[in-house]
């Protein structure tokens, strides 16, 4: 990755922060903890690893992809504005009565979105039956699903683990942000699942672990999942990230999962992103 690569995805991850905080300040609710926690890697997905054409949402020959922590639809959302699906103006919709941005996404609705989400666990599932079908219909398609670390306490992620292991689904790759917090606290005092990655190996995936604020580092793990295919192993990357990043007073604090900035906070959080954009424009 070229210096102004790097720098111009840098750049694009603040935007879709910027657009987090726009959209649940908005809407007076939603999840910009993990959406935040999260801004990095959907920049990288939908700006660099996917073959998506915004001008054609539906174009059969698009890589897929399923949010499974379906409430961190906010980043999501972001990006997908970002990269031109919609509207960036919409992005203040989010969860008005009237608006098809709802809290959790909607395939139904939203141009990019493949896959509706919200019960956490069935998102994978879901992610890990495109693949199959992807593979019995020969099709040159990858699907990727978006998990969080509170998520795997949930059964059904590991029996579609295990599906895609059997099924030999090399053009899955299953992304778990590990923020280590979640609605109720700590994920390792609410339900302790590590060793993630020996998890993971354990149920047959090729597992990668990175700082998922590195852009660098994503590179180099999806260079493993393309270089994994014809393998028959699903890739997992495990990137430890932290909650809220990018906005001081929300960072490692799980207070804000779930709650959405009131003007004065929001005023702050846009200044310091504004000012993150400064130092890379620099």
């Amino acid at each position: 990755m070229t210096p102004e690569e790097k720098r111009s995805l840098q750049l694009t991850a603040v935007s879709v922060r910027e657009g987090i905080l726009t959209s649940t300040h908005g809407a007076k609710a939603g999840h910009p903890g993990g959406s935040l926690s999260s801004a990095d890697m959907f920049t990288y997905l939908y700006f660099k690893e996917m073959r998506v054409d915004p001008g054609n949402p539906r174009w059969e020959g698009r890589d897929r992809f399923v949010l499974s922590k379906g409430h961190t639809a906010p980043g999501l959302y972001s990006a997908l504005a970002q990269r031109g699906f919609f509207p960036v103006e919409d992005l203040p919709t989010l969860r008005h009565i009237d608006s098809y941005l709802q809290g959790h996404p909607n395939m139904n609705t939203v141009p990019g979105v493949d896959m509706s989400t919200g019960s956490l666990g069935q998102g994978i599932s879901a992610a890990a039956g495109m693949a199959k079908g992807a593979k019995f219909l020969n099709k040159d398609v990858n699907v990727y699903a978006l998990l969080g670390d509170g998520e795997l306490a949930e059964g059904q992620v590991w029996e579609a683990v295990m599906f895609a292991a059997h099924y030999k689904l090399d053009n899955l790759c299953v992304i778990v942000d590990i923020n280590g917090l979640q609605i109720d606290g700590r994920t390792s005092d609410v339900m302790n699942t590590e060793p993630v990655d020996a998890k993971f190996a354990a149920f047959g995936c090729d597992v990668v672990k990175i700082d998922g604020h590195d852009f660098g580092q994503m590179e180099s793990a999806f260079a493993r999942f393309h270089a994994n295919q014809g393998g028959g192993r699903p890739t997992c990357i495990l990137m430890k990230t932290t909650k809220g990043k990018g906005v001081s007073y929300m960072e490692d604090n799980a207070g804000w999962h779930g709650k959405a900035p009131n003007d004065e906070e929001y005023a702050k959080g846009m200044a310091e992103l504004a000012g993150a954009r400064r130092a890379l424009e620099v």
